[in-house]
């Protein structure tokens, strides 16, 4: 750490300094300069290329322009095109918060009206993207975090410190399996180096109750040895449990995912603690271990690359799952080893997504998915899904009947909106409701685009073609409003949580539609064994859910191609991508015959070493 302060002060000018602070593996020089503040980009750039450290100049906090005179420029300066939303200050970190809903127009022409601001107040200002769609979750968790800035100054210089300090040898590196090998759900692997611990991904499943938790207290795990977490995506099978971590161990360290993942993950564990006490089920953390998370998270965008450990370097590209999915590149020992894991991926195109990247310059190992890993598990056509899906729904509609559609509620549900919201209004002009969640976790969707496929977020940076506030979707937010839906004479489409009828306001559509047969039920997703999704899904006509037993006479339909997760061609045309061949290959989060047999197959395709592990077993990279 002090050899890194030592090397810039001597490229900077001591009276230039006042202070020298991290920001995680950022390193913020404040000033009291103003030409220096102004003017020494070139300069830092040179330092940043020989240090190979990213490195950013600030205002000391005594020659900020007083904030509400800053307020008043910054009106003044930014078009009202932007429709800023809110403006708030942390002079901790010498920044201006501006939320706007066109941030395009706040930056200019190469940043011209930054450069504006900076200049004439002094402060650096940090823009932030309003969604189309009003998410209180997104306004609450900023805030959180605008309260937190002070603890969150500490906390980020503590972790500077610690990812600056000296690396020492790796001689090994090592992967222990504490939830979702050979299995789907409560995704957890232990990643392991002389000198750090790191977990990726710490899930839940749902639809195992009798196991629905990691193997946390494995010999392995010790809490007070973990570095960091590392979230590849939302959906609770791989944060679900990240929570406890900090309410019941008392974790502290930092969690490194994207930003709309933070979000996301949020919402969604917000709703798994209101499930748990619906159905009088164990509640694993509450309210305070979601905050504790939210306040040590630390946001990357797709290809920023920042050091998480003294030996270990972090990049997140898209994995084409969800909104902010990502694939985590790990480089381990200054280069001495490349490791990916994908999490959930999709290496096709869909509605929302680019297909997962795989330019990675070297990559020596990989864990892969293997939710669709069989040979069995071809998908139809994008094309030929959607038209099925559309199909469907106007065969329903034309019999006077209702269409439900169980999602989850981040990236299906939306997907399918998207798709339905692609029908000219003269061929489907009928209500498209979205149920709670699903209303949130799309508002969501609107404030991220840049993590979109560049189509859509072209389309919804253009507010004319944004899909999202298509005038035929509605929300709804109450059981009052859901019982005014179901008595509705008129057709409609009703995409309702949860994606497998585990639980949810799905279940009680079900109940009060099930029984007339104009209606239907279509899934869009993956059905977990032993779910009653599952269930209906193979054609139980009787079906019972709490003390109800349900008669279903709706159709019931099933649209295959239309899931996140590559099925096996995809997969390996994904691996045979990659710019280098990987040396070892792990498969897991599939069934037990679906990971037996993607490994297979990969063995003999790309001659490397594969395997399928069990949970708890420990596999060695290096």
């Amino acid at each position: 750490m002090e050899e890194i302060l030592q090397k810039i002060n001597a490229e900077i000018r001591e009276d230039l300094i006042s202070e020298i602070c991290y920001e995680g593996s950022n390193i913020i020089i404040y000033t009291k300069n103003e030409d220096f503040l102004k003017n020494s980009t070139e300069e830092i750039k040179s330092i940043v290329n020989k240090l190979k450290k990213r490195i950013m100049v600030r205002a000391d906090p005594s020659i900020l322009e007083d904030a509400e005179k800053t307020e008043n420029i910054i009106r003044e300066i930014i078009p009202p095109a932007s429709e800023i939303t809110e403006i708030y200050f942390e002079k901790e970190f010498s920044k201006v918060i501006i939320h706007a809903k066109r941030p395009g127009v706040i930056i200019g022409k190469n940043g011209e009206i930054i450069r504006k601001i900076l200049e004439k107040t002094n402060w650096t200002p940090n823009i932030k993207r309003s969604g189309d769609i009003q998410s209180e979750l997104i306004v609450a968790i900023r805030r959180m975090l605008h309260k937190e800035a002070e603890n969150r100054k500490k906390f980020l210089h503590e972790l500077g410190k610690k990812i600056y300090s000296q690396m020492k040898e790796v001689e090994w590196i090592r992967t222990t399996f504490l939830g979702g090998a050979r299995e789907v759900g409560r995704s957890c692997i232990l990643l392991r180096t002389p000198q750090t611990n790191v977990l990726l991904d710490c899930g839940i499943s749902v639809s195992n109750q009798k196991e629905p938790y990691p193997y946390l207290n494995a010999p392995e795990f010790n809490i007070q040895d973990l570095d960091a977490i590392i979230i590849s995506h939302a959906h609770l099978d791989h944060c679900g449990l990240v929570p406890l971590l900090y309410e019941k161990y008392n974790f502290r360290g930092p969690i490194y995912c994207t930003e709309p993942t933070r979000d996301l993950m949020a919402l969604l564990q917000m709703d798994y603690i209101e499930v748990c006490q619906r159905e009088g089920r164990e509640v694993p953390y509450g309210i305070r271990g979601i905050e504790e998370m939210i306040k040590h998270s630390v946001s990357l965008d797709y290809g920023e690359v920042t050091d998480i450990a003294p030996d270990m370097r972090l990049t997140l590209e898209n994995a084409g799952h969800m909104l902010g999915s990502s694939l985590i590149h790990l480089n381990i020992g200054n280069g001495l080893y490349n490791l990916l894991y994908t999490g959930d991926m999709k290496y096709g195109i869909t509605r929302l997504f680019s297909p997962a990247r795989t330019n990675f310059t070297r990559v020596e190992g990989v864990i892969i998915e293997a939710t669709y890993g069989s040979a069995s598990d071809v998908h139809p056509s994008r094309r030929e899904a959607e038209k099925n899906l559309i199909e469907s729904v106007k065969r329903a509609i034309e019999r006077g009947g209702k269409v439900l559609v169980p999602s989850f509620a981040a990236e299906r549900g939306q997907d399918v909106l998207v798709i339905l919201c692609s029908i000219p209004k003269e061929e489907l002009d009928i209500p498209i409701y979205l149920d709670g969640m699903l209303w949130d976790a799309t508002a969501i969707h609107t404030a991220y685009p840049e993590f979109l496929s560049r189509d859509m977020e072209n389309k919804i940076l253009h507010q004319s073609e944004n899909p999202f506030t298509d005038s035929r979707i509605r929300s709804i937010g109450s059981q009052q409003e859901r019982e005014k839906v179901i008595a509705e004479a008129k057709p409609s489409v009703i995409i309702s949580t949860s994606g497998m009828l585990n639980g949810g306001p799905i279940l009680n559509y079900l109940e009060k539609m099930g029984e007339d047969e104009r209606n239907m039920l279509i899934f869009v997703g993956y059905q977990g064994e032993g779910t009653l999704g599952r269930k209906v899904q193979k054609g139980w006509k009787i079906v019972e859910f709490g003390a109800k037993t349900i008669q279903l006479n709706l159709e019931v339909v099933t649209i295959e191609g239309l899931s996140g997760h590559s099925p096996q061609k995809e997969l390996i045309n994904f691996i045979s991508h990659l710019k280098t061949k990987p040396k070892k290959i792990i498969v897991n989060h599939g069934e037990n015959s679906k990971c037996v047999e993607l490994a297979k197959t990969i063995r003999q395709i790309m001659k490397a070493e594969v395997g399928a592990p069990r949970n708890l077993e420990t596999i060695r990279f290096k």
